[in-house]
């Protein structure tokens, strides 16, 4: 943003109403347990900010609740008490401020000023001289200094010097590292620079990914409608410049839809494994909010999916993304893990289990402090049953696909070999030739996605045949 940007003026009275904004929608984000982005698009319609105010929010939102970690140990060093004295709305209001004073082009002095005439209408007048000290100390070192300060030394400590650099907690850190290492000396990931690119590609915001349905549209439509076609995937397209996909024919009738490129390709390399005899019946055992049973319907032909979903509403999500496909799919609320169907029912099994999001980082902000390492703990018996339901669904021939929005080693690799381990009537196979033109795939045979080499969200796939 220019420095000749009226919110680099003299602040008014009043407070800026994007700022206004932003603080309300972090609140609910941090108090309440709300998901930034359909908070944040709530808000902005509500305000009608639109153009530079809605980018300007969006940033103040997403990148004070990305770097909050980060901002926390600043803060720690700039405030006279624990921050776990703060009341919590304070403490939003100076994340706040800082991400204004470190991370945007927002003159300090304006940056502070805005953030007093905030508190005053948002917290009352005592609270004022608090955050003008505060922030005012912030104002005193850029980010790179703040971090030289704080941060571990990088060469004693490399993962919490990163954690901190780049915003993540070190147990996530920890787990990416785990991860990158897979069939490498341990370290490499960290002496490589990999490690930190990995990091520095997760708090880039995720480019808007469009998916057609192939037999409903074509990427050329998406193509003439303002988007780009996407690197990997066929039925692919990136709108570069972001914007409203509803304002896309192909999008706003149904016929195409919102989804990031990882996810299409972990489906269309389900779809696209051989499979020897009938091929008509596809499961999608965890379907909710149907994303890929939405690709998965428009690619079984002539054939039927199956949808299921534990959650009422959810289900209802899967139905309105298959309302436009033709075929006689259908959409089941139950638990995959207690099938109503024979065993050996289908040919090709989609298994998208429960995960802690970690490969979705860069659209979802908050998650990263949201989320702990017991969350990966209490999921992987979910994941495992999951997994062992989806193997036995499918018929001898045919095939799974699990696969997870996370590359942490726990909840990818070690499930998959737990529950073969238990078993004798299934194999993993090499899903590296199902992803064509795609480079950077590791030694196999399952693979993992990543934001820094393929500008996806980090899923993974493990292709396994019922024998």
């Amino acid at each position: 943003m220019s420095d000749r940007s009226p919110r680099n003026r003299a602040p008014q009275v009043r407070p800026d109403r994007v700022r206004v904004v932003a603080f309300q929608v972090i609140r609910q984000v941090t108090a309440e347990g709300a998901y930034a982005n359909l908070a944040l698009n709530k808000a902005l319609r509500d305000a009608r900010l639109s153009g530079r105010d809605a980018a300007f929010c969006t940033e103040l939102v997403h990148g004070t609740l990305r770097w909050q970690g980060t901002y926390d140990a600043f803060l720690a060093r700039s405030v006279s008490r624990p921050l776990a004295d703060l009341d919590p709305e304070l403490l939003d209001l100076l994340r706040l401020g800082t991400h204004q004073l470190l991370n945007m082009r927002v003159d300090s002095y304006a940056a502070v000023n805005e953030m007093v005439t905030l508190t005053r209408s948002e917290l009352g007048q005592k609270r004022t001289g608090l955050v003008n000290a505060v922030l005012r100390k912030i104002s005193q070192r850029s980010l790179d200094q703040w971090i030289a300060t704080v941060a571990p030394a990088a060469d004693s400590d490399p993962i919490g010097y990163l954690a901190l650099a780049e915003a993540h907690p070190r147990w996530v850190v920890e787990a990416f590292n785990r991860a990158l290492d897979r069939g490498a000396a341990a370290g490499q990931a960290v002496a490589s620079g990999v490690l930190e690119q990995l990091l520095v590609a997760d708090n880039e915001p995720a480019r808007v990914s469009l998916v057609v349905r192939p037999g409903l549209a074509t990427v050329d439509e998406l193509v003439a409608g303002g988007a780009t076609p996407a690197r990997w995937s066929p039925y692919g397209a990136v709108l570069e410049g972001g914007g409203d996909p509803g304002r896309i024919e192909a999008v706003a009738t149904g016929r195409a839809g919102v989804q990031d490129e990882g996810s299409q390709l972990v489906a269309i390399a389900l779809a696209s494994a051989k499979v020897d005899g009938d091929d008509a019946n596809w499961l999608d055992l965890c379907a909710g909010p149907g994303g890929k049973s939405a690709l998965l319907a428009s690619l079984v032909g002539d054939g039927q999916l199956t949808a299921v979903e534990p959650l009422k509403h959810r289900a209802e999500l899967v139905r309105a993304n298959l309302r436009a496909i033709p075929g006689n799919h259908k959409v089941l609320v139950g638990d995959g893990t207690k099938p109503t169907w024979p065993a050996g029912s289908f040919d090709r099994v989609l298994a998208d289990v429960p995960c802690s999001g970690l490969g979705a980082l860069r659209r979802r902000p908050e998650a990263r402090w949201r989320r702990t390492p017991t969350d990966v703990v209490e999921l992987r018996p979910l994941q495992e049953a999951l997994l062992d339901s989806a193997i036995t669904s499918v018929r001898p021939g045919g095939v799974v696909a699990y696969v997870t929005c996370s590359p942490h080693p726990d909840e990818t690799r070690a499930v998959v070999d737990a529950v073969l381990g238990r078993r004798d009537d299934a194999s993993l196979e090499d899903a590296r030739p199902l992803f064509p033109g795609v480079p950077d795939l590791g030694d196999g045979p399952d693979v993992q996605l990543w934001p820094h080499l393929h500008g996806t969200d980090a899923m993974y796939l493990a292709l396994i045949r019922r024998s």
